[in-house]
C-alpha cells in the first residue's frame, strides 16, 4: 500500500504570528516537504494544480520534474490536474515527459477543480464542465496510446495526423486516477476505464465517501476489470499529532479556526467528529485511518494534508516525520494483514504496467505461434 503527502499549496497567514509568506517561501517549502517525505520513508507526494489566489502551484510538471531530481524513489503524483481547461495535448505531452526525466515514478490524477473563475480565465465554459472532463480525457488516452491521432469533438480545434511527442517512456502511459468528492459520473468514468478512483474524503462524512466508492467499485466489476473489491482506490486524510490529545489540539486549534476552507465554520471538535480530520496522538491517527478501510473496503493509497492553513514549515516536517516513523510503519503492516489476497496491495506503477504490458505481447506471440501450428 502507499502512503504520502499531498498540497494544496495555500498561502495562508500563520494566526499565531502573523507572518505571510512569500510564494517563494512556499514553494520552497512544499518541495523541502518532499524531500522529507522520502527521508522519512513515505511512498508519494502529490501537488494541486491552482491558478488563483491564495495557491502557489501553477505548474506541477514544473514542480515535479524538480523534486524528481533530488529525489530516488519518490513517486510524483498530483492531487488535482485540470482536465477541464488544460489542453489534453499539453498534458499528454507534460506529464509523458516527466516520465522520461523521472524514470516513470509519475502518475496523475484527474480533476474539474472546485474554482469557478478559472474556466473562463482559460476560455472554458463552467456548464460544459462535466462533458468538456469526459470528452477532454478520452482524447488524452488515445494521444498517449496511439502514435497518429485524428480527432474532432466538441471543446478543441480538430486534430489530423498529430502525434503527440515525447511519447510515453516505455510505451506505458502514465497511470491516472480520477479524483471527485461529490460527481457520480466521474466514478463512472473511472470505472469505465479501469483507472483508479481517489475520494478525497477530507471535507465529508464517511457515509458520503463509502457511497461513492461503493459506486466505482459497482462499475468497476461491470466493465469486466475485475471484482469489486480489486478497485484501485485511494482516500485523502487529514492529522495533526502530538503526545497527547490536549496538546495535539492546542497546538492546532488557532490554524484550524481560521483555515481558508473550514475555518470561522464548525468547531474542531465537531469537525473531527463528522470528518476524518484526526487531531491527536499517533495512535488515534493509525485507528481512525484504520477504520477508513471498515467503509471504504480495502484500497491502495492513502495521502494526508498536512501543510495547510498557515502552519510553519518546521511544524509540518515534524508532523511528517511522525507520520513516516510512528504511524505509517504500523497502517503498513495492519493494512496487510486484513488485505486478502486476490485484492492488489498497490496501485498500478510504469514498472508494473510496463511488465503487464510485455507479458500481454508475450501472451500474444504464443497465441500467434499456436494458431501457425494449428495451420500445418
Amino acid at each position: 500500500m502507499q502512503f504520502g503527502i499531498f498540497s494544496v499549496g495555500d498561502i495562508t497567514p500563520d494566526p499565531t504570528t502573523g507572518r505571510t509568506p512569500t510564494e517563494g517561501e512556499r514553494i520552497a517549502a512544499m518541495t523541502q516537504i518532499a524531500l522529507k517525505a522520502e527521508e522519512v520513508g513515505l511512498d508519494v507526494f502529490a501537488t494541486g494544480e491552482h491558478h488563483n489566489p491564495p495557491f502557489v502551484p501553477s505548474s506541477p510538471t514544473t514542480h515535479l520534474a524538480y523534486i524528481a531530481a533530488k529525489t530516488d524513489k519518490l513517486r510524483l503524483s498530483t492531487a488535482t490536474t485540470l482536465i477541464t481547461t488544460n489542453d489534453p495535448v499539453k498534458i499528454a505531452e507534460d506529464y509523458a515527459f516527466l516520465q522520461h526525466l523521472s524514470g516513470g515514478r509519475n502518475d496523475l490524477m484527474m480533476g474539474r477543480g472546485n474554482t469557478g473563475p478559472v474556466y473562463p480565465w482559460f476560455g472554458k465554459d463552467i456548464r460544459k464542465g462535466l462533458p468538456m472532463a469526459v470528452e477532454n480525457y478520452h482524447l488524452l488516452r488515445r494521444l498517449w496510446r496511439e502514435k497518429v491521432v485524428d480527432w474532432q469533438g466538441e471543446f478543441r480545434t480538430p486534430l489530423q495526423g498529430f502525434t503527440s511527442t515525447p511519447a510515453p517512456l516505455d510505451g506505458v502511459p502514465p497511470f491516472v486516477w480520477h479524483g471527485s468528492i461529490r460527481t457520480p459520473e466521474i466514478a463512472e468514468q473511472a470505472a469505465f476505464y479501469g483507472d483508479g478512483f481517489f475520494h478525497n474524503n477530507i471535507f465529508w462524512n464517511l457515509e458520503h465517501t463509502q457511497q461513492m466508492v461503493a459506486l466505482y467499485r459497482q462499475r468497476f466489476e461491470h466493465y469486466g476489470h475485475g471484482s469489486a473489491d480489486q478497485a484501485i482506490v485511494g482516500l485523502g486524510g487529514q492529522a495533526f499529532m502530538a503526545e497527547t490529545e490536549a496538546e495535539a489540539k492546542r497546538r492546532f486549534r488557532p490554524y484550524f479556526d481560521v483555515a481558508p476552507v473550514y475555518g470561522h465554520g464548525p468547531s474542531l471538535e465537531q469537525f473531527t467528529r463528522a470528518t476524518p480530520l484526526t487531531v491527536g496522538t499517533p495512535e488515534q491517527v493509525i485507528e481512525r485511518t484504520l477504520s477508513f478501510a471498515d467503509y471504504a473496503g480495502d484500497y491502495q493509497r492513502q495521502l494526508f494534508l498536512m501543510d495547510h492553513a498557515g502552519l510553519p514549515l518546521e511544524t509540518v516536517l515534524e508532523q511528517v516525520e511522525i507520520l513516516g516513523t510512528e504511524v505509517v510503519p504500523t497502517l503498513r503492516a495492519e493494512f496487510e494483514r486484513r488485505r486478502p489476497a486476490h485484492v492488489p496491495s498497490d496501485p498500478p506503477t510504469h514498472e508494473s504496467l510496463r511488465a503487464e504490458g510485455a507479458d500481454s505481447k508475450h501472451l500474444k506471440v504464443i497465441n500467434a505461434e499456436a494458431k501457425e501450428e494449428e495451420k500445418v
